[in-house]
């Protein structure tokens, strides 16, 4: 992966401060400019800037450029009012999302966990939140950019706690189920309400698809004050959150208390309204919608393409018995099952299968178990409920009699590199075949989306995967005022990457219709607030654990479809979200391990988890055993995330609120001053001349040393 691009703010404040520093500024008053631009390049770089900043910066360098004089103040104006122009969106986002995405600017490294989440989400903010229990403060923050914490706690990929620098010590952070537990206690306590929204536009938008990715770009459009109209095919909103995911992983009242609250912002549902069909482009601007968002989900299923496939009816699609399960017809599909496919989907649909009542579910993936892209967690569940796993399995052919299926003929597969790449491939073993015995098949291979409901689109580009072409940044399509976002644009992606889509729509129809030039760069995730940390000791920072989540009994799994995962217990939360490192603070430079070892010899941070690639020993407890207390490193972070202080005639050395060390302070026995804790002393003596405690035996400070050297002097003075 390649490094990130150097950060123009960053590099501003260099070509300034190198100027300054060289002499070629000679005039008193060109010199005095310039210093007051570093100043205000150091606001942007440190997230104190506000928005009249980039205005302030541009008008003292036309003041630089009158310095006709002197070449170097004319040539830094130039500099400078180019990149202000150049990389206008770039000082933008700095002062507007407090995140630089390179990490030049050291206060405002993103959170590696933020970087990861598709919506954005201030993770540390809102984790720490929950530490403190102000779970209705932590929605509030996570609702900024995802209005789904409920559903996105339930069944979100967790592309966070993969990113978390936590798992480098042991585990990662549960920031999926804290969430989840957060939203269940703020809608528990009627503390869970939505952002005020603004003044009417008195324009409006409608929205094709009430799934993840339609939702929330209707949420967002509400809020921006935008008369939002959503139309859907089904009976219900939820789209893939509804018909595609199943009620013992997403019961149905959370997507239905979620989304009553964009009902209370005034967005409108038209259910059983099939675009192409029922309304179309034009039908919706001579109603007088100003935009369209098309989110129309991955709703279509690929084929097998085995002979067989198309001669029984009880050869069936994942996507087709699910809905029909979330509609609510739970009669079995048959007593033997065989489900194709590896993903979260062929896994739904097999434990789908056994909460229906079927005697014999198997899965058939051709790869190994390694290879499967399904979460583990639900591969594991899945395993205990009694799904069976044909792993390196290649379907080969349906066979049956009397329009009945008999079995699945398949054969067996090892995997083999081709053309020298480092990826694996299944290649058919020959004469391996073999039949797995079902009544059943079921398909879950992948899914594409309808292109039929949008054949009638003149002038949309398509790309190569029949997918709509829209901008990453924008999502705006070939056709003036239509967006698209999520699945059908992507591909069948995630919630949490439609919710993204849905967000990045939003701003940019908000945009279009407001005449505001559109964004050229990816949005920055916006860091909401820096929240104050906990203290806790190194021990308790280190011994505490990722809880195992409770789970339905198993019976109860197999015949319900009760929710499986039952939560965390409320003291398991609040003890789980102290586990973070605070990563929104801490940028993991590696300077203080740096100068405790190299500088000061000391050597009492081990901090393994600073290495991303090849992350060492982690034990935090060390440094009470090491540390001097000098403050050196303190001195020399630059994010105030390592801290001495002296309270309750201690002195502690903490890191991010982690507790790493304290001891009782000495003082002068002549006047009382703080002369630090013993073994600061003791290193003093060994590295500096000894002066006031040898000659007296006493713990003095400098002055009373030099005082009691004088009279000693003095006293031995001959007469």
């Amino acid at each position: 992966m390649s490094a990130p691009a150097p950060c123009p703010v960053h590099e501003t404040i260099l070509r300034v401060r190198g100027e300054i520093e060289s002499g070629r500024l000679a005039h008193p008053r060109s010199r005095r400019i310039a210093e007051e631009i570093l100043d205000l390049l150091n606001d942007v770089a440190w997230g104190r800037a506000g928005q009249d900043h980039p205005g302030a910066i541009a008008s003292l360098a036309d003041e630089l450029a009158a310095d006709t004089e002197h070449p170097a103040a004319p040539g830094l104006a130039r500099f400078l009012l180019d990149a202000l122009s150049r990389q206008r969106e770039v000082f933008q986002s700095h002062i507007e999302t407090h995140n630089c995405a390179s990490g030049d600017c050291v206060r405002l490294v993103p959170a590696p966990c933020q970087m990861a989440c598709p919506a954005g989400i201030d993770v540390p903010t809102y984790v720490n939140l929950i530490a403190l229990g102000r779970d209705a403060e932590a929605i509030e923050v996570i609702r900024r950019d995802n209005p789904f914490p409920w559903v996105c706690g339930l069944v979100c990929t967790r592309p966070c706690e993969f990113m978390c620098v936590r798992g480098r010590l042991d585990k990662p952070i549960s920031i999926k189920f804290l969430k989840a537990f957060a939203a269940e206690r703020a809608l528990s306590e009627r503390s869970y309400r939505n952002p005020p929204r603004e003044a009417d536009k008195g324009r409006r938008v409608a929205v094709i698809g009430a799934g993840p990715g339609g939702l929330t770009a209707a949420y967002y459009l509400a809020l921006k004050g935008y008369g939002v109209t959503v139309f859907e095919e089904l009976p219900m909103a939820g789209g893939m959150m509804m018909i595609g995911i199943p009620r013992y992983r997403l019961p149905r009242e959370v997507i239905d208390r979620e989304v009553a609250m964009l009902e209370d912002l005034g967005v409108r549902f038209r259910f059983g309204t099939r675009f192409g069909r029922d309304v179309d482009l034009e039908t919706l601007k001579s109603r007088g919608y100003d935009a369209v968002f098309l989110a129309i989900g991955a709703h279509a299923s690929f084929k097998l393409n085995i002979p067989g496939e198309a001669d029984f009816p009880q050869v069936i699609e994942a996507i087709a018995l699910l809905r029909r399960v979330a509609l609510g017809d739970h009669r079995a599909p048959g007593k033997r099952v065989v489900v194709v496919g590896g993903g979260n989907v062929a896994i739904d649909a097999a434990r789908t299968c056994l909460r229906l009542g079927c005697e014999e579910v198997t899965i058939a993936y051709r790869r190994s178990r390694a290879d499967m892209p399904a979460d583990v967690e639900e591969v594991e569940q899945a395993e205990e409920e009694g799904v069976r796993f044909s792993f390196l399995t290649i379907p080969k052919a349906v066979h049956g009699a009397a329009s009945a299926v008999r079995g699945l003929e398949c054969v067996r597969a090892k995997m083999v590199k081709k053309d020298d790449g480092p990826r694996l491939f299944p290649v058919p073993v020959e004469g391996s075949e073999f039949t797995i015995e079902a009544d059943t098949v079921v398909s879950a291979i992948g899914q594409r989306i309808e292109l039929e409901c949008l054949r009638d689109l003149q002038g949309l580009s398509w790309s190569r995967r029949q997918t709509i072409q829209a901008s990453a940044v924008t999502q705006e399509t070939s056709l003036p005022g239509v967006f698209a976002g999520g699945d059908a644009v992507t591909g069948p992606a995630t919630v949490v990457e439609a919710i993204g889509a849905g967000k990045r729509a939003a701003e940019a129809i908000d945009r279009w219709l407001s005449g505001i030039p559109q964004p050229t760069m990816p949005p920055v995730p916006v860091r909401r607030r820096r929240v104050d940390w906990i203290e806790v000791p190194a021990s308790t920072k280190m011994t505490l654990r990722r809880p195992e989540m409770p789970l339905l009994n198993l019976e109860r799994r197999r015949t319900t479809f009760q929710q499986v995962e039952l939560g965390y217990p409320e003291n398991a939360v609040r003890e789980e979200a102290r586990r973070c490192l605070r990563c929104d603070v801490c940028l993991r430079c590696g300077q203080c391990v740096a100068v405790c070892r190299d500088r000061m010899g000391i050597d009492a941070l081990q901090f393994g988890f600073l290495s991303f690639d090849r992350p060492g020993p982690t034990d935090l407890r060390v440094t009470a055993e090491r540390c001097i207390l000098c403050g050196a490193c303190a001195a020399n972070c630059p994010n105030d995330a390592i801290r001495v202080v002296d309270r309750g005639g201690e002195r502690l050395l903490s890191w991010c609120g982690t507790i790493l060390n304290r001891e009782r302070l000495e003082r002068c026995e002549g006047c009382g001053a703080v002369l630090g804790p013993r073994r600061y002393l003791e290193y003093l003596q060994k590295r500096t001349a000894p002066v006031g405690p040898l000659l007296t035996g006493r713990l003095l400070c400098q002055a009373c040393a030099r005082r009691e050297s004088a009279r000693m002097h003095t006293d031995i003075a001959p007469v």
